[in-house]
């Protein structure tokens, strides 16, 4: 599993799979997640901008995303 930390509320999907270098670019993310290759809470998930907050789990070419809130 691989864990994000964010400082901010939630993190857009797009950008989760950005940050977490899953993806080399946001056009990348996009094509992805268009094409249905990202599950959500074990659902398929097209949204781009589907809020992705701590307790979500990301599930991208066999690997699970998690994130978490930095400590400020």
């Amino acid at each position: 599993m691989v864990t994000v930390e964010i400082t901010t509320e939630y993190i857009k999907l797009q950008d989760l799979l950005k940050l977490a270098a899953a993806v080399p670019t946001g056009g990348a993310a996009k094509l992805a997640i268009q094409d249905g290759l990202v599950l959500v809470n074990g659902e398929v998930c097209t949204q781009r901008g589907k809020k992705i907050r701590p307790g979500d789990d990301v599930l991208f070419e066999n690997k699970h995303y998690a994130v978490t809130y930095a400590d400020q």
